[in-house]
């Protein structure tokens, strides 16, 4: 029965709440401390985003970073703060290479891919000279490279050889 009074008279979840608490950014939320109203990490690291203090707090340290943000100008503290986490970020993904690591795969695929389109564009300039001789000279005049396609290797395409070699071939067709 006393349980029951006792829940009744207490209507807050927790006996103390303040207007300190209650606006506590990540930071201060994660350290477990009170947020004052010039706290240099509140506007960078907002209660709703509590994983990004984390990562950026286990790889820098919140000293650190507090003291790196109030060294910046003002205009400078967001862009820094954002890199500071994506930097974090990646670093808590990948511990040896980080960032780096990303930037290196994406280099890899635009590589890869600019390989591929220029494969593409040759293949697309073939096509004119084909037609060429398709209209010139007919389809039984064309010549042996473009009846018969060797097969393609995707790195590295053999440039040595050309049309004549093959035209000593006989005609299987």
């Amino acid at each position: 029965m006393s349980t029951s009074s006792h829940n009744s008279n207490n209507t807050s979840p927790s006996p103390i709440i303040n207007e300190s608490n209650q606006r506590r950014c990540a930071a201060c939320k994660y350290l477990r401390r009170r947020c004052s109203r010039d706290c240099v990490l509140s506007p960078y690291f907002p209660a709703s985003l509590p994983h990004r203090f984390a990562c950026v707090h286990k790889i820098f340290g919140a000293s650190n970073v507090a003291r790196m943000l109030q060294q910046l100008p003002v205009h400078q503290r967001a862009q820094a703060a954002e890199a500071m986490s994506a930097e974090a970020y990646w670093r808590v993904q990948d511990p040896v290479y980080g960032s780096v690591g990303v930037i290196n795969l994406l280099q890899q695929h635009i590589y890869m891919n600019q390989r591929e389109l220029a494969r593409t564009r040759a293949q697309i300039a073939i096509h004119p000279a084909e037609q060429e001789a398709h209209v010139a000279y007919g389809p039984a005049h064309e010549p042996a490279q473009f009846e018969r396609s060797a097969p393609q290797d995707n790195f590295v395409r053999d440039t040595t050889s050309t049309s004549l070699e093959f035209n000593h071939l006989p005609d299987i067709s």
